[in-house]
């Protein structure tokens, strides 16, 4: 059930307004404004959706990463490196997945200060299940059709290649 609009008005579109009269027009900021303000009614969708497993949005994608991986498991400095998080998020993020069961670490025999973390079945039941109401709830995009979230992935990319997340093809 969607929320009671709150505001009669566009609040964006009027700082974007404002900001024109004040120090010109800088579509920039209407921009951040708008991705920052859709992030965080994403995260709270998500996170909806997540909560009654135990997860937040980064302990989900933890798990996801770990089904990904041919073994389950991965050291936790590459799972750091694939959700691009610092090493102490990593490990705060794996700890309690560990607390709740749904992960277990071991120390790494391929590098001997490396732990790794591998999802155990719970965690997988735990991921299935919370994958498949995310998916019917369409990750909280359902505002947007296949093509539509197909441009927004292409229009983000270029900024995500300008930040250096990863080496553009």
């Amino acid at each position: 059930m969607p929320k009671p609009l709150s505001l009669t008005f566009d609040p964006i579109a009027r700082a974007d307004e404002l900001w024109k009269q004040r120090w010109g027009s800088v579509p920039s900021m209407a921009a951040i404004t708008s991705i920052m303000r859709a992030q965080q009614i994403l995260l709270a969708e998500v996170d909806a959706v997540l909560k009654p497993y135990g997860l937040t949005f980064a302990r989900y994608e933890a798990l996801v990463l770990l089904t990904f991986s041919r073994a389950g498991e991965l050291p936790m400095s590459k799972i750091g490196e694939r959700l691009m998080v610092h090493p102490t998020s990593v490990t705060n993020t794996v700890d309690r997945l560990q607390r709740a069961a749904l992960v277990a670490k071991r120390p790494n025999p391929d590098d001997g200060r490396g732990t790794l973390a591998s999802i155990t079945d719970k965690g997988r039941e735990v991921c299935e299940a919370a994958t498949r109401e995310l998916m019917a709830v369409d990750f909280g995009m359902s505002a947007y059709d296949a093509e539509e979230c197909g441009e927004i992935f292409a229009m983000l990319r270029p900024l995500r290649v300008a930040a250096r997340d990863f080496a553009d093809d």
